[in-house]
This record gives structure tokens, C-alpha cells and sequence, in this order.
């Protein structure tokens, strides 16, 4: 039998790679794109250690423990023990689940039951080979898109919308802090850039203009004229559609921040690709809060260290 290495080798690396960034989506834990494709690299390894020394200890229960501990820490780093078996669960999880789904499809596939002439279910001949490359490459996303979608949803189930969060937005290198309320009827996304969109009130964003930007922003909105944006705010506002309740078509005025942050559970929730609804009121009456989170943000956001 011919083993072309390199070809199995780039195979593997590309799907250990996927697997490291679905283990990170997973767990929503922050790590550079680059520590990814390092981790990713770390465990294709495997592919010549075990073509070169078949009998080495990396072949051994232990050893592929010890180097699957590797791969997470060089994908990760390490911050707690607690945090570290965490990872390593979710990527062995999601390594069985991957597999074992693209195993019985193809087993599904090539074997499929059939009722016979006598009235037993029996197998047919099924469609015959080996699970190919190109079955791998074309079941790997799926397996991928539909298992990280069902844990997307399950977070969404578990979101608490009962609480008051702290929350942090840095725009134009300026940060300041207020209080968010998660709002399960917030499902605002832009329709052009698919972000979604957190609203906040006159009382918080107003920190970031002076009181004539803000004078002119207001007009701005008012008369629907974006030719009268403050100057030195056009690149980081947009206009964001959307229909209101009464089904209405109507507009927002929305920021595009540099970075939001929540302190939900004790974790630090890190969102970048988000806008900012500018609310030309307050939220409340009580002024409890200052900013309707978007529950979206916990989904997608990655998590830090709080």
C-alpha cells in the first residue's frame, strides 16, 4: 500500500484545526487565530509519529492523553486546572461527536436497511467504498455547522434574562461603564452587516459628544438628514432599518464600537462585532439600567478572564 504522507498529513491538520476552533466556539474561551493554527499543527503531528514510531509511548493510552493536554495548552494557554479539563472535555466531545457522526453517515450510507422479499429487514449492498477524503472534507462542515448550532441554542436556552449586568463600551478609545439588562425581545440585527444590536440611552452615550455634537446628532435624527452628523462622527455611525411593533418600517441611528464587554456569571463576555442603537430617551423611568443587551452578544461573544 502507497501512504502519501504529506497528503494525509495537510488532511489532518486542516481538520484538527476545525475541531480547535469548534472546541473554542464551544467554550467561548478568547485565543488568537494563530494559537489555533499552532494547536492545530501540534496534533497533525501525530500523523508521522505514528507512521515512524508505531511503538512509541504517543501510541499509549497515557501518551495520547498527555499530548491531547499539549494541544490544549498551546491552543489555550493555561489560566486553572478547572479551566484546562474543561477545554480538553469539550474537544474530546466534540472530536467523538465529529467522528461519530460522519461514521454513521457513511455507515448509513453504504449499508442502508432495506425490507426484503420474505418481510425482515435485512441490508442492502449499499454504495460500496470506504470513507473517502471527499466525504470527509464535505461531512466535516456539515457535522461542524450542526453541532455547533444545537450548542448555540442550548446557551440561548440557559441566557438569564431576571438580572441586572455590569457593562463596559470602549468607542473611540474612551470607556465607560454602566448597567445592561439582557432583553429577550431585543432581537434587533443590522440587515446589511448581520450584527446585532444593543440599544443604550441618552444618559450613557452622551459622555462620549460634547453638547453640540450631540445637539447636531439629535437634529440629524430628527429630520432624518445624515448630511448633519457631527463631522468628526460620520465614519463611526450608521443608519440601521428595522420594523417596530406595529410593523412600521422605521430607522436608528447606531455607533460601531471598539469592543463591549459584560461581566455576566462571573465571566468576562468580550463582543466586537456589535453596533450600538442610540436611544434618544431613557430606557427607564427609574433609571435602573442604561443599555438593552442584545442576546445575541452572550452567544457569540468570546469569553476572558474576569
Amino acid at each position: 500500500m502507497t501512504v502519501y504522507l504529506d497528503a494525509v498529513w495537510a488532511l489532518n491538520f486542516l481538520l484538527d484545526m476545525m475541531l480547535l476552533l469548534l472546541t473554542q466556539a464551544l467554550c467561548r474561551d478568547y485565543t488568537p487565530r494563530m494559537r489555533i493554527v499552532i494547536g492545530g499543527f501540534i496534533a497533525s503531528l501525530i500523523v508521522p509519529i505514528t507512521l515512524y514510531f508505531p511503538q512509541s509511548y504517543m501510541t499509549t493510552v497515557i501518551g495520547k492523553l498527555l499530548y491531547s493536554i499539549l494541544i490544549i495548552l498551546a491552543t489555550f494557554r493555561f489560566v486553572t486546572v478547572k479551566r484546562m479539563i474543561r477545554q480538553l472535555l469539550l474537544f474530546y466531545f466534540v472530536s467523538f461527536s465529529i467522528g461519530g457522526g460522519l461514521f454513521a453517515a457513511h455507515y448509513m450510507l453504504q449499508r442502508p436497511i432495506a425490507l426484503s422479499s420474505t418481510g425482515f429487514l435485512s441490508f442492502s449492498s449499499g454504495y460500496g467504498d470506504p470513507i473517502s477524503w471527499l466525504f470527509v472534507v464535505l461531512g466535516f462542515p456539515i457535522a461542524y455547522w450542526f453541532t455547533k448550532r444545537r450548542m448555540d441554542e442550548h446557551v440561548m436556552e440557559k441566557i438569564r434574562y431576571d438580572q441586572l449586568y455590569e457593562v463596559s463600551i470602549r468607542i473611540k478609545k474612551q470607556t465607560f461603564v454602566t448597567t445592561g439588562y439582557i432583553d429577550s425581545g431585543n432581537q434587533l440585527v443590522d440587515p446589511l452587516t448581520k450584527r446585532p444590536v444593543v440599544i443604550c440611552d441618552e444618559a450613557f452615550l452622551q459622555q462620549w459628544f460634547n453638547e453640540n455634537e450631540w445637539a447636531q446628532l439629535k437634529q440629524a435624527y430628527e429630520e432624518f438628514d445624515v448630511a448633519k452628523i457631527p463631522v468628526n462622527w460620520q465614519e463611526n455611525i450608521q443608519v440601521v432599518p428595522f420594523h417596530g411593533v406595529e410593523g412600521k418600517s422605521r430607522f436608528l441611528f447606531a455607533i460601531k464600537p471598539e469592543q463591549l464587554s459584560v461581566l455576566y456569571e462571573q465571566q468576562n463576555i468580550v463582543a466586537t462585532k456589535l453596533l450600538i442603537g442610540i436611544q434618544f430617551a431613557s430606557l427607564t423611568k427609574d433609571k435602573r439600567y442604561h443599555c438593552l443587551l442584545n442576546p445575541q452578544i452572550i452567544k457569540l461573544a468570546a469569553v476572558h478572564s474576569a
